[in-house]
């Protein structure tokens, strides 16, 4: 029998397919249900490692399909949910916002209804563990000013709007029904697997290519960046070792403008593919800003260290360097997913189930 039994949603996608594979292997006596509905951003391919584990279990299904999730909870005894699911490009949520109403909001009341049904207000040993993003607090200035576990909410997209409300209906399931939960806010990730939409995999994607790179405004908003195995391993840590609860941020206090960021990746791309050194600059390509981007995001994970010992493990230049590697080495999987032939595939392989 099993330690533990728990739920991961959305294992196939960028983030939760680092967590799941940690979790797999760092824990043998866990019993991991990797949830995914197989969207465009999720792909088995990020996992074919373990597929084969003893302890890995997948299952595809809509987060929004209650009596699904109600079904999975009884048929894997689920005890411990981390929910990554969540449509998350802001692009995509500013021309669908009902998408993302539906998938991160009533996907996130789905799954805690289920919860609190299956659970029945038996919670030793139980946790809820949701995993939000830094924008629903808005932008900062440059100021130096950090986002805390108390920053006042102030969410300026759809995306970042349904997030907040997300947030709000896990702490609310926890204050109303006592349901275990942690919320934790992270800062923009990078790093292998991720769906080449996101700017760092797709302007790696660009260069080697010699396409446009489309830079937002005058490139000048910040972000802050962390190598996304060391959110895996923040969310095992938390998982294991939080306050129920409690919110914690994750970030690498790493900022860095967009534009900065993009000479570094064009300087990192041209040297392993042995062009001449800014060989890629002309690419860059201004475009007109979208609405409502957010100038600034950083993230202050100083309670996460102090409380749990956390810290990222790698400098960005290292990570950076790791990632581009990861790519280029990887092209078979970039040029799979940007033909869309893994979605063809799988869809063909699992719609029986």
């Amino acid at each position: 029998m099993a330690k533990r039994n728990i739920l991961i949603t959305g294992g196939a996608g960028f983030i939760g397919s680092h967590v799941v594979r940690l979790m797999v292997n760092k824990y043998p006596d866990y019993r991991i249900v990797n949830l995914d509905k197989l969207t465009y951003a999720g792909n088995l391919a990020n996992l074919v490692d373990i597929e084969d584990k003893p302890n890995y279990v997948f299952e595809k299904a809509d987060i929004c399909d209650y009596e699904k999730m109600c079904e999975l909870f009884d048929k894997h005894e689920i005890d411990g949910v981390i929910h990554l699911a969540a449509e998350s490009h802001v692009d995509r949520s500013i021309k669908d916002p009902f998408t993302f109403a539906r998938t991160n909001v009533m996907g996130t009341l789905s799954l805690l209804q289920a919860a609190k049904v299956k659970w029945e207000g038996n919670y030793y040993d139980k946790l809820f563990y949701h995993i939000s993003t830094d924008e629903v607090y808005g932008a900062l200035q440059f100021d130096g000013t950090l986002f805390t576990e108390t920053t006042k909410y102030d969410p300026h997209s759809p995306y970042s709007a349904s997030k907040a409300s997300s947030d709000h209906f896990v702490r609310a399931f926890h204050d109303t029904y006592g349901i275990p939960t942690i919320v934790t806010n992270c800062s923009n990730n990078y790093g292998p697997y991720q769906f080449p939409e996101k700017l760092i995999p797709l302007f790696i994607n660009n260069i080697r290519h010699r396409r446009p790179l489309p830079v937002y405004g005058k490139g000048e908003n910040v972000r802050d960046w962390l190598y996304v195995v060391d959110h895996a391993h923040a969310i095992d840590l938390i998982f294991h070792k939080g306050k129920i609860a409690e919110t914690y941020n994750i970030g690498g206090f790493n900022e860095w403008k967009n534009i900065d960021l993009i000479k570094v990746l064009i300087k990192t791309v041209d040297k392993l593919l042995g062009n001449p050194e800014g060989a890629s600059l002309d690419l860059i390509t201004y475009v007109t800003d979208r609405a409502g981007h957010d100038l600034r995001y950083a993230i202050d994970s100083r309670k996460l260290k102090n409380e749990l010992g956390w810290e990222p493990s790698l400098q960005f230049e290292e990570g950076i360097e790791f990632t581009v590697k990861w790519y280029l080495e990887n092209q078979a999987w970039m040029d799979n997913i940007t033909s869309g032939e893994y979605e063809k595939y799988y869809e063909s392989m699992y719609k029986n189930r």
